[in-house]
C-alpha cells in the first residue's frame, strides 16, 4: 500500500475573455484582493479562434492569461471557480456577460481548467465543479489533448512563460 503523500502547490491561473479594457482591470482587482498580487499577464489576443461566445459577449473578444503570486493548493480549485462564477454574473447586464473567468492551475506536469459541465475527461472535485487536465507538459513543452481548446494551444507560449515563473518559485520558495 502507498502511503498518502503530501499535496504540493501549484499556480493559479485564469484565461480571460472580455471587451471592456475598464472591466478587466475591475475584475483582476477583485481577483487580487481575494488570491493575492498577480506576477504574470499575457498581452492581449485577439480571440479568432471560434464565434462560440459572440451571441452573448459581442464581436472582438480579447483573450489574456494572468497567473497569482501566491501558489494555493490544487483543491482550492473549487472555491476559484464559484468566486469566478459570481463575478461574472455581477458584471452582466440583461444575462449577457461582459467578461468570462476560466479558473485553473499550473502544476509541472499539466494545466488544469475549472468546469462546471460534467464530461468524459473531466474529474468531479466537489461542490458541482469538475476539473479537466487541458495540457501536458512532456519533454520540455506543453502537448495538446483531444479536448485541448484551441486559443489556449495558439498561446501555450504564455502558459510556458507561467510554468516558468511556478519552477523558480518552488525552487526558491518565499514562505
Amino acid at each position: 500500500m502507498t502511503a498518502v503523500q503530501p499535496v504540493k502547490k501549484v499556480k493559479p491561473i485564469f484565461g480571460v475573455l472580455y471587451k471592456d479594457p475598464a472591466v478587466f482591470a475591475q475584475v483582476v482587482q477583485r481577483i487580487e484582493n481575494h488570491f493575492g498580487p498577480a506576477d504574470f499577464f499575457s498581452a492581449e489576443h485577439p480571440f479568432v479562434e471560434t464565434e462560440y461566445y459572440q451571441e452573448e459577449m459581442g464581436p472582438d473578444l480579447i483573450r489574456r492569461y494572468f497567473s497569482l503570486q501566491p501558489l494555493i493548493y490544487p483543491d482550492a480549485l473549487v472555491h476559484m471557480k464559484h468566486l469566478s462564477n459570481q463575478w461574472e454574473e455581477e458584471f452582466s447586464a440583461d444575462g449577457k456577460r461582459a467578461i468570462n473567468l476560466d479558473p485553473g492551475y499550473i502544476h509541472g506536469a499539466k494545466l488544469v481548467l475549472a468546469s462546471c459541465k460534467n464530461f468524459s475527461h473531466r474529474v468531479y472535485l466537489g461542490r458541482g465543479v469538475y476539473g479537466e487536465v487541458t495540457m501536458r507538459f512532456e519533454n520540455g513543452e506543453f502537448t495538446r489533448l483531444p479536448w485541448t481548446y484551441q486559443d489556449y494551444w495558439n498561446h501555450r507560449s504564455d502558459l510556458q512563460s507561467i510554468r516558468d515563473i511556478l519552477i523558480k518559485q518552488i525552487k526558491e520558495p518565499s514562505e
